[in-house]
C-alpha cells in the first residue's frame, strides 16, 4: 500500500510540474489545467488511502462539498469578476494552511505534548504566512468587488503601526519556537489574530492599479505557507506543491514589477494610485483639447485600414465586450485587414486578465502579442483601438518625469497613424492621473459603453 501511495504522489507531482510548464503559453494552457486537475485527483486518492487521523469517508465528504462549491462558483462567476474569484481562492489556500497549523498546535495543547524545532518553526511560519495571505486576499477581494474603495487607504503613523504589529507577531513566534510549543493557548491565538491584522494592514494602502502584483504576491505567500505546513504533517506532496506555487508566484511578481518599472517595495509601500498624485504638466486639471468621433467615422477608418491593433483593458472586462471585439475583428479580417491584440502585463486586475477574456472569445493565440512583441508594430499600424486601457497607454510614462508612472514600460499606441479610445468618460484610470494621449492630434475619443460602442462599429463596418 505504501508503495502505491508513494507512486500516486510522484505521478501527481509530475503532472503538477508538467501542467505548470504548459501554462507558459495560451496555446497549451488548457492542456496544462487538465493535467494539473488529473494530478490533483490522483493526489487526493493517495491522501484518502493513507489517512489515519480520520476515516476516509470524512475526507471524501469534504472533497465533495469543496468540489461542489468550486464548480458552482466557477460556472456562475462572470468573467469580469474573475480577479475577485482568484483572490478568494488564493485566500482559501492560505487559510487552509493556517488551519492546519492551528489544529496541530491545539492538539498539542490538549495532550500536553511539545514539538521538535523543525515542526515548531513550521507551525509558526505556516500560521503567520497563511493568515496574512488569507486576510490580505479578502481585502483584495473587497477592493476588486468595489465593496470598499480601490484607492490606497493610508493614515498617519501607518508604517509605525505595521511595525509594532509585526514585532508583536515575531515575539510571539519566537516564544513558541523557544519553548517547543510550551506556551498558553492564548499566545497562539494572539499570533493568529496579529497575522490576520497584519494581512489587512498590508493590503489596505495598496491601490487598485497594483492589484495584479498584489494578487501574484499573495499567491506566492499561500504557496509558501502550504509548503511549510507540509513539514508539520510530514507530507512531501504538500511541500513540493506548495514550493511550486510559491516559486511561480514569486517569479510572476518580480516579472510584473519589472513590467511596471517599479520595485516590489514601491508597490507595497508607495500607495500608488492615490488621488491627488502628480499630474503630467501638459494635462493638469481637466483635459481640454480632445477630439470626439462617431461610430460611423471610426468604422470607415477601421474598414479601410491595412492593420488594426486592439488594445484591451479593464474597460473591456467591465463591459464584457470580449465577444463583441472578436465579432468586429472577424468583420475586419473579412475585408483583408490584419488584426492583432496588444497585451500589457498589468492590464486588468489580475495576471493574464486580458488573455483569459480573449481566450474565452476564441481569439487566435497567435494574434495575442506581448508588449515587447507588439510595440514595434504600432509604427506601421493604421488604427490602434484602445478599449479602456488607460494607464498602460499613457505616454507620460516616457516623457514626464513628475508623473507617478514615469519609467513604466507602456504600449506605444501613440505611434500609430490613428488612435481611437473607447471610454465612458474622461475619468482617469486607477493610477489617478490624466492621460496626455487623449490630447494628441492623431487621437479620437469614442464615448460610451465599450460593448455598445464595439457593436455599433461592427454594424457600421458591415454596412460599408
Amino acid at each position: 500500500m505504501m508503495v502505491a501511495i508513494s507512486l500516486a504522489n510522484i505521478v501527481g507531482i509530475a503532472l503538477f510540474v508538467l501542467g505548470l510548464h504548459y501554462l507558459n503559453t495560451p496555446a497549451t494552457a488548457r492542456t496544462g489545467n487538465r493535467l494539473a486537475m488529473v494530478g490533483m485527483a490522483i493526489a487526493l486518492l493517495g491522501v484518502l488511502a493513507e489517512t489515519g487521523i480520520v476515516d476516509w469517508w470524512s475526507v471524501l465528504i469534504g472533497v465533495v462539498i469543496g468540489a461542489t462549491v468550486g464548480i458552482v462558483a466557477a460556472v456562475r462567476v462572470k468573467m469580469t469578476a474573475m480577479p475577485q474569484m482568484v483572490a478568494l481562492y488564493n485566500g482559501a489556500g492560505g487559510g487552509a494552511a493556517a488551519l492546519i497549523s492551528s489544529v496541530e498546535a491545539f492538539m498539542a495543547f490538549a495532550h500536553g505534548s511539545s514539538f521538535d524545532p523543525v515542526v515548531s518553526v513550521s507551525l509558526v511560519l505556516s500560521a503567520l504566512i497563511g493568515a496574512v495571505s488569507f486576510a490580505g486576499s479578502l481585502i483584495a477581494f473587497l477592493k476588486l468587488q468595489e465593496l470598499m474603495t480601490g484607492r490606497p487607504i493610508t493614515y498617519t503613523g501607518q508604517q509605525f503601526v505595521n511595525g509594532v504589529v509585526a514585532l508583536g507577531i515575531l515575539g510571539l513566534g519566537a516564544w513558541f519556537v523557544a519553548t517547543a510549543g510550551d506556551v498558553p493557548p492564548w499566545a497562539f491565538l494572539a499570533l493568529l489574530a496579529g497575522a490576520l491584522l497584519l494581512g489587512i494592514l498590508f493590503v489596505l494602502p495598496i491601490g487598485g492599479a497594483d492589484m495584479p502584483v498584489v494578487i501574484s504576491l499573495l499567491n506566492s505567500f499561500t504557496g509558501l505557507a502550504v509548503a511549510v505546513a507540509g513539514f508539520e504533517i510530514d507530507s512531501i506532496l504538500l511541500i513540493i506543491c506548495g514550493a511550486l506555487v510559491g516559486a511561480s508566484g514569486t517569479i510572476l511578481t518580480v516579472a510584473m514589477s519589472k513590467a511596471m518599472n517599479r520595485s516590489l517595495t514601491n508597490v507595497l509601500f508607495g500607495a500608488f494610485g492615490a488621488a491627488g498624485g502628480s499630474e503630467p504638466a501638459a494635462a493638469t486639471g481637466h483635459v481640454q483639447a480632445i477630439r470626439t468621433a462617431g461610430s460611423d467615422d471610426v468604422a470607415v477608418m477601421l474598414a479601410y485600414a491595412g492593420k488594426v491593433i486592439f488594445v484591451p483593458g479593464y474597460g473591456m472586462a467591465v463591459a464584457q465586450a470580449q465577444h463583441s471585439v472578436k465579432a468586429l475583428a472577424d468583420q475586419l479580417e473579412k475585408r483583408g485587414v490584419r488584426v492583432l491584440y496588444a497585451i500589457h502585463p498589468v492590464a486588468g486586475r489580475m495576471p493574464g486578465h486580458m488573455n483569459v477574456l480573449l481566450a474565452e472569445a476564441n481569439v487566435p493565440y497567435e494574434q495575442l502579442l506581448d508588449m515587447d512583441d507588439v510595440n514595434p508594430e504600432f509604427a506601421t499600424t493604421d488604427v490602434a483601438l484602445v478599449i479602456g486601457a488607460n494607464d498602460v497607454t499613457n505616454p507620460a510614462a516616457r516623457n514626464v518625469a513628475s508623473s507617478p508612472i514615469y519609467g513604466m514600460p507602456i504600449l506605444d499606441v501613440d505611434k500609430a497613424a490613428n488612435v481611437v479610445v473607447l471610454k465612458r468618460s474622461m475619468r482617469s484610470g486607477f493610477a489617478g492621473i490624466e492621460n496626455p494621449l487623449y490630447e494628441m492630434p492623431n487621437c479620437s475619443m469614442l464615448f460610451g459603453d465599450a460593448k455598445a460602442s464595439v457593436d455599433a462599429l461592427t454594424a457600421a463596418v458591415k454596412a460599408l
